[in-house]
C-alpha cells in the first residue's frame, strides 16, 4: 500500500511541477530573452522482489532551459549588424534630405545668384539691378553658413548619441557583471542545476549590448560569460567589468574618440568600436558628415576664389579697381585655422604651420595627417581616408619651407618638431562657416572692365582692336599691384601700339610706346623680325594677340588685345583706363558666365556640377545603407526566428502540455485513492 501512494505522490508532485513550468512558459511568452523550459522526468530506483524488479514513481531531475548558444550568438551578431545600419542609414538620410531639399540646399541660391549677374549684365549702370545682386549673393552666403551650421548640430547631435550609448553600455557591462556574480553564486550550480532565469537575464543584457557595439562572449568557469570587443579588448571578466568613455579626439578636437578604463589605465579604442549604434555613428561621422563638410568647403572656397579674381580685375561704378566679392580664401587667420596641431604632441608645442590656397581648381576635399619622426624633421603626409604615404621628406635648417600638394601649401614657418607629433591638415575646414560678402554698396560692384582700346583715327588699314581681357592687375606672384594700375583711376602708362614696316626684312612690325612719351623717346617693347626670337612681327589676315599670358615674363601687363585685320604703317592703337565707363558690361558678362564655366576638379565641373556631386554621393550612400538596412533586417528575422523556434513559447503547444499534464496529476491522484481504498478495505478485515 506504502509503494502505491508513493508512486502516485511521486507523480502528484512532478506534475505538479510541469503544471507550474508550463504555467511559467505561458506567462513569459512575450518577456523579451525568456527561454522556454522543460521538466525532465527519470524514474526512480524499482524496488526488487522474487517475481522481479517493481517500479517505485518519478523523479524530476531538472528543469531544462531550452537554449541553443550558436543561435543566441547569430541572433546577437545580426543586431549587431542591424543596429549599425539602422543608425546609419539614419544619420545619412537626414544628411541627404537637407544637402538636396530645394529651400535647404544650396543649388537654387547658386542658380538665383548668377541669373541676377546675367541679369545685371544687360543693363550695368542700373541700380536696382545691383541690389538685386548683392541681395542673391547674400543669400548665397546665408546658404553656405546654414548649411554648415546644420552639419555642425549634426555633428553635435551624433557626439550626444554617441555620449547616451556610451552610458548605456557601461549600465549594461555592470548588469553583466552582477549577473555572472549571482549566477556563479547559485545553489545547485555545482550539481548542473542552472538558475534559468538569470542565464535569461544575462543573455537579454548581452543583445541589447550587441545593439550597441560588436562583442565577443566567450564561457568561463562557474558558467560566467567574459565580454571582449570584437578585437579581444576586455569588457567583462567574471564580476568585474571595465568602464566605456568618451573624450575629445587627440586629432581633431571637435570630434570624439571611444576610451575604455579598466585596472586604473584609460585605453583608446576608438578603432575597435565597430557595429552596432555607436559602430554606426563612427560610420556616419567619418563617410558621411566629415566628407560633407570638406565638399561644402571646397565649393565655398573656389566660389570665393574665382569670383574674387574676376571681381578685383573689373572697375566699378566710380571708376576704381574692384575689391574682394567675397571673404579673402587666404588671409592669416584663415591660412592658419586650416592646421590642427594633436593633443598629444610633445612640449614645447610651439609650431607654426599654415596651408594656403594655391590652386582652387585643382584643390581637392580631404583631410591629411602631417606627422614627424627620426629626429622631429622627418616627415610624412598621410591621408586620412586612405591610409596613403602620399608625400615625405625632410625639413631644412632652419626649418622654414613648404610642402606642395595639389591645389594647397603647407607652410611651415617656424617652431620645434618632435618625433611623434602629428597635425591634422584639412585645407577646407570652416571655408563654408566663414565665407562672407565683402560689398555693401551697388557702386561697388565692379561690372568693367578698367582698359579699354581703340584704333588712331588716321588709320589707314582695315586693321581692327578687340577689347581684350583681363588676366590680373596684381602680381601673382607677390599680391602686389602691377605697374600699370598702381595708380587708381589711371593706367600707368597708358599704351599706344605703333605699326612699321622693319627696315631689314620687311616684314610689318609694331612697337609698344608709352602714349605719353615724347617724340623720340624709345619704345617699351620693340619690334623685331629679325631677332632671335622675332618680336611683335604683325602676322596679316589673322588674329594677333598683344602682350604675353605669362606672368614671369618682364613683358606682362595683366591684360592682352587682339588685333585682327590689316594693319598698314603708320597706323596706331591706343589702350587706356576705361574712365567713365559705367555702361561697361564685359566684366559682368565674365561674372556671370562663372556660372556655367567649369572651375572645379581642375576645370571639369561648375559650382552647380560640384555641389550636385556632394548631394549625389550622400544620396548614393544613403540608398546603398537603405539595402544594407533591409539585408540586415532580414537576417535578423531569420536568426530570431530560428532561436525562437528553439527557445520560444508556443502558446499551442503548451496549452496542449497543460492538458497532458493534467491528466497525469489527476491520474496520479486516482492512484493515491485506490491505494487509500486498499488500504481501508485491508483495515476492516481486521475489524
Amino acid at each position: 500500500m506504502a509503494g502505491l501512494i508513493n508512486i502516485g505522490l511521486t507523480g502528484i508532485l512532478g506534475h505538479q511541477t510541469a503544471l507550474n513550468t508550463t504555467g511559467n512558459n505561458i506567462t513569459n511568452a512575450n518577456t523579451p530573452g525568456y527561454s522556454r523550459q522543460e521538466v525532465q522526468f527519470e524514474t526512480q530506483a524499482a524496488q526488487r522482489t522474487g517475481a522481479g524488479s517493481v517500479g517505485t514513481g518519478v523523479n524530476v531531475t531538472d528543469i531544462r532551459r531550452l537554449a541553443n548558444e550558436f543561435l543566441t550568438q547569430q541572433v546577437r551578431e545580426d543586431t549587431t549588424l542591424f543596429g549599425e545600419q539602422k543608425t546609419l542609414n539614419s544619420e545619412l538620410s537626414r544628411l541627404d534630405n537637407l544637402l538636396g531639399g530645394e529651400s535647404t540646399g544650396l543649388s537654387n541660391a547658386l542658380n538665383n545668384f548668377f541669373a541676377s549677374l546675367q541679369n545685371a549684365a544687360e543693363d550695368p549702370a542700373s541700380l536696382p539691378q545691383r541690389q538685386l545682386v548683392l541681395s542673391e549673393a547674400q543669400q548665397v552666403v546665408n546658404r553656405f553658413e546654414a548649411l554648415n551650421q546644420e552639419f555642425v548640430q549634426q555633428r553635435e547631435s551624433v557626439k550626444t548619441q554617441m555620449e547616451q550609448g556610451v552610458k548605456d553600455a557601461n549600465t549594461l557591462l555592470k548588469s553583466i557583471a552582477e549577473l555572472n556574480n549571482a549566477i556563479s553564486e547559485s545553489p545547485g550550480l555545482a550539481q548542473g542545476r542552472e538558475p534559468n532565469e538569470l542565464l535569461d537575464k544575462r543573455d537579454e543584457k548581452l543583445r541589447q549590448l550587441s545593439e550597441l557595439v560588436n562583442i565577443r562572449v566567450s564561457q568561463a568557469e562557474g558558467s560566467q560569460v567574459n565580454v571582449s570587443l570584437s578585437n579581444g579588448q576586455t569588457l567583462v571578466v567574471g564580476s568585474q567589468a571595465a568602464q566605456l568613455g568618451t573624450r575629445a579626439d587627440s586629432e581633431d578636437p571637435l570630434s570624439l574618440e571611444f576610451t575604455l578604463t579598466t585596472g586604473g589605465r584609460t585605453l583608446n579604442v576608438d578603432s575597435q568600436i565597430n557595429g552596432g549604434m555607436l559602430g554606426g555613428l563612427r560610420r556616419f561621422e567619418s563617410e558621411g558628415l566629415q566628407p560633407a563638410f570638406q565638399e561644402l568647403g571646397r565649393v565655398a572656397i573656389a566660389l570665393s576664389d574665382t569670383l574674387n579674381h574676376q571681381h578685383e580685375i573689373g572697375m566699378d561704378l566710380e571708376g576704381d579697381l574692384g575689391g574682394l566679392f567675397f571673404s579673402d580664401i587666404n588671409s592669416e587667420a584663415a591660412q592658419r585655422s586650416r592646421v590642427v596641431a594633436n593633443a598629444n604632441n610633445a612640449a614645447p608645442q610651439n609650431a607654426q604651420l599654415a596651408v594656403e590656397i594655391m590652386d582652387s581648381a585643382a584643390l581637392p576635399a580631404g583631410s591629411w595627417s602631417l606627422q614627424f619622426g627620426g629626429d622631429g624633421r622627418n616627415f610624412e603626409l598621410v591621408d586620412r581616408a586612405t591610409g596613403k604615404v602620399v608625400n615625405q621628406g625632410r625639413l631644412p635648417d632652419p626649418v622654414q619651407s613648404e610642402i606642395s600638394m595639389p591645389g594647397f601649401n603647407i607652410r611651415v614657418e617656424g617652431g620645434t618638431f618632435n618625433a611623434g607629433d602629428k597635425f591634422l591638415i584639412e585645407p577646407t575646414r570652416n571655408a563654408a562657416a566663414n565665407i562672407e560678402l565683402k560689398l555693401s554698396r551697388e557702386e561697388d560692384l565692379a561690372f568693367a572692365s578698367p582698359v579699354r582700346a581703340e584704333g588712331a583715327s588716321a588709320n589707314t588699314g582695315d586693321a581692327t582692336i578687340n577689347q581684350g581681357k583681363m588676366f590680373d592687375v596684381r602680381d601673382p606672384f607677390t599680391n602686389s599691384l602691377l605697374g600699370n594700375f598702381r595708380q587708381e583711376g589711371q593706367l600707368d602708362p597708358p599704351l599706344e601700339i605703333r605699326f612699321r614696316e622693319d627696315a631689314i626684312s620687311g616684314e610689318l612690325v609694331y612697337d609698344v610706346f608709352d602714349a605719353n612719351a615724347a617724340p623720340g623717346d624709345p619704345p617699351l617693347i620693340a619690334g623685331d623680325a629679325t631677332g632671335t626670337p622675332p618680336v611683335n612681327v604683325f602676322q596679316p589676315g589673322q588674329s594677333n594677340k598683344l602682350f604675353t599670358e605669362d606672368p614671369r615674363s618682364p613683358d606682362y601687363f595683366g591684360f592682352q588685345f587682339e588685333i585682327s585685320g590689316n594693319p598698314r604703317p603708320g597706323d596706331a592703337f591706343n589702350i587706356d583706363y576705361n574712365t567713365n565707363g559705367v555702361s561697361d558690361n564685359r566684366n559682368a558678362e565674365f561674372l556671370a558666365a562663372l556660372g556655367t564655366k567649369n572651375t572645379l576638379n581642375n576645370g571639369s565641373q561648375s559650382f552647380a556640377e560640384g555641389y550636385a556631386g556632394l548631394v549625389e554621393d550622400i544620396g548614393v550612400k544613403t540608398r546603398q545603407s537603405q539595402l544594407d538596412k533591409d539585408a540586415g533586417k532580414t537576417l535578423l528575422e531569420q536568426s530570431s526566428n530560428q532561436r525562437e523556434s528553439v527557445s520560444g513559447v508556443n502558446l499551442d503547444e503548451e496549452a496542449g502540455r497543460l492538458i497532458q499534464y493534467q491528466a497525469a496529476y489527476n491520474a496520479s491522484a486516482q492512484v493515491m485513492s485506490v491505494a487509500q481504498d486498499l488500504f481501508n478495505t485491508l483495515l476492516q478485515s481486521f475489524r
